[in-house]
């Protein structure tokens, strides 16, 4: 089993990198069609004539996969959940080949002036291609718990 990270272990400034994940184009089609059937990420003949000039994964579909690699560090196994997301940008499309990949960091761990047992840590996330170009950023707000003494 991989270590815990608990909330003591998030200072100000750590950054956290996950490992890579490549988009495939059956991925952005099969999400595009159980969840965001706009065409320019299900069809690929009417994503050629669109604005993007090919298929692109939906901005759902990319935030989904940043929270996947995010998962895949370990370092929010202690994570209790979340009040949310803010300041979500999808700055350039995710196409099929693409590999991304999450750089996060940790702008600020409270503890709870309520709750002895977690603290809050909020995380500026930045998700990556393979160009180190970056695709999308978010602030994330998590609850962690806190190491028992």
């Amino acid at each position: 089993m991989s270590k815990l990270f608990y909330w003591e272990d998030f200072h100000p400034g750590q950054r956290i990198e996950s490992p890579g994940i490549t988009v495939t184009e059956g991925a952005i089609i099969d999400f595009a069609q159980r969840f965001d059937s706009q065409t320019f990420h299900m069809d690929r003949e009417a994503a050629r004539d669109s604005l993007y000039g090919g298929l692109i994964a939906s901005g759902i579909h990319t935030m989904a996969l940043t929270w996947r690699l995010l998962l895949m560090t370990g370092v929010l196994n202690a994570n209790l959940g979340s009040p949310g997301f803010d300041e979500l940008r999808w700055l350039r499309p995710v196409r099929p080949g693409d590999t991304l990949r999450a750089v996060a960091e940790v702008l600020e761990a409270r503890p709870s002036t309520r709750h002895p047992d977690r603290g809050s840590v909020r995380l500026h996330c930045a998700t990556i291609n393979q160009r180190e170009e970056t695709v999308q950023t978010v602030l994330c707000n998590q609850l962690i718990a806190r190491r028992r003494e």
